[in-house]
């Protein structure tokens, strides 16, 4: 499938499963006549390849060594880009970030490094599945930065268009999407 047509498919399977009208209280705290809930999409199976298969080719040229973001939105996303991008020949490993570290084990804020392996000077991106104003991907930041990585953007499938992109551009980071909001309040 073209590009243009997995995208054209992929809005069609977000559209069906994952978007939809009501009042609803977002995770900034803000109401919204509409929302997106990316679970559906991310654990379809044609929704999870599309997806991955988008987010790999939008990425493709930053030489990126991990991608991962702020559990749970982020957990099915880099997982898939991670299996997609082996298959393809460029791996780019995954990881994710807990929202509160564990309290037993080796309470681990980063998960899914092996022993020794550290993020330490590695070019990462953060992904998310839905990003109003980039609060929970703040966190993953400063997570990947306190490890030592150097996050080179934050990339996400659907911005709300709510004040992300201008709280990254303050905060020094880019903000990509794969679709903005306003791509699914048409219609």
């Amino acid at each position: 499938m073209s590009q243009p047509a997995s995208r054209a498919r992929l809005a069609d399977i977000i559209r069906a499963r994952s978007f939809g009208r009501g009042e609803i209280t977002l995770a900034s705290g803000r109401k919204s006549d509409f929302y997106f809930n990316l679970k559906p999409t991310m654990l379809d199976p044609e929704g999870a390849a599309l997806l991955a298969e988008l987010s790999l080719d939008a990425l493709k040229d930053e030489g990126i060594d991990y991608i991962g973001g702020l559990e749970m939105g982020a957990v099915p996303l880099a997982g898939a880009i991670a299996q997609l991008s082996w298959m393809k020949g460029k791996p780019i490993a995954a990881f994710f970030v807990r929202k509160k570290p564990k309290e037993h084990g080796a309470r681990l804020a980063v998960e899914g490094l092996a022993k020794g392996e550290t993020l330490a000077g590695k070019r990462i991106v953060i992904v998310e599945d839905v990003t109003t104003t980039g609060g929970s991907a703040i966190k993953a930041v400063d997570a990947v930065r306190e490890a030592g990585g150097n996050v080179v953007m934050v990339f996400t499938m659907v911005d709300r268009e709510e004040g992300a992109t201008e709280n990254f551009r303050e905060a020094g980071i880019e903000l990509r999407s794969l679709y903005k909001a306003g791509e699914f309040l048409k219609g």
